[in-house]
């Protein structure tokens, strides 16, 4: 997934994100970026050939080796998104709030572009709240209406992990020290403008998409009777109608 189709979605002369553009000084960085948009997500971003190859995790990342967390590839980032933390605004893409979560550098255990290509990336993190091995492994298997972009990350067993794992207790930024709720509420963070709107974003609807599939869109089980109070009322609906036409009837007899 180039750079591309990160370009594809802005109007660099109407926002002030960076554009596009690979970044030679190869570091081997990573960033979990903590996201509350119209879902809260995690995005993991290792960084790789001169962009930031991109995974949705729903749940966010595990120290916990029971834990395999969905994470679904999206388009790669610029290098230059590293670091952003802040609020994007409402109506634009990807509108909410942003918290750098983890930042850090990563090892590949391996070639890393033989591993990426067979869908079995196996690395190592040196983060703040990330440390030790992990997978991320490519799912085989498709469901319908999946683009083949889902994958795992799975945490090694190694002396890092924490079968106990709470990431809920980690709501701080490794950069500022903030919560997601004191960025969210802070005047001064940085707005990043995006020309597409929250509401017709396609890069979430993995996630709404697979919700909707399973509860339709009016957030009611598809499969769900209607209640017994709703038919009550349209019975009784019904029956008063009957009784004003008779009474017409007599009416006019």
């Amino acid at each position: 997934m180039a750079l591309e189709q990160y370009n594809k979605k802005r109007r660099f002369n109407e926002t002030p994100e960076p554009e596009g553009k690979l970044d030679r000084g190869e570091q081997h960085r990573f960033v979990v970026q903590k996201h509350r948009a119209s879902h809260l997500h995690y995005d993991f971003r290792l960084e790789m050939d001169g962009v930031l190859k991109s995974w949705a995790v729903p749940k966010g990342p595990s120290l916990d080796p029971g834990d395999k967390r969905l994470a679904m590839q999206v388009e790669d980032h610029p290098v230059s998104y590293f670091h952003f933390e802040g609020k994007i605004p409402e109506g634009n893409y990807g509108a909410g709030t942003v918290m750098v979560w983890d930042t850090g550098t990563w090892k590949p255990l391996g070639d890393e572009h033989a591993m990426l290509n067979k869908g079995d990336l196996k690395f190592q993190l040196n983060g703040e709240k990330l440390k030790g091995e992990f997978v991320l492994a490519k799912m085989r298997s498709r469901r319908p209406g999946s683009k083949g972009t889902e994958w795992l990350l799975i945490k090694k067993k190694d002396d890092a992990m924490k079968p106990d794992f709470n990431i809920d207790k980690l709501d701080y930024s490794v950069l500022t020290k903030r919560s997601l709720n004191e960025i969210a509420g802070d005047e001064g963070s940085d707005e990043w403008q995006s020309n597409r709107k929250a509401a017709v974003r396609k890069g979430a609807e993995w996630l709404q998409g697979s919700v909707n599939r399973v509860i339709g869109k009016s957030g009611v089980p598809k499969t769900q009777k209607q209640k017994p109070e709703i038919k009550a009322k349209r019975k009784s609906s019904a029956s008063k109608k009957k009784i004003n036409v008779k009474k017409k009837t007599r009416k006019a007899a």
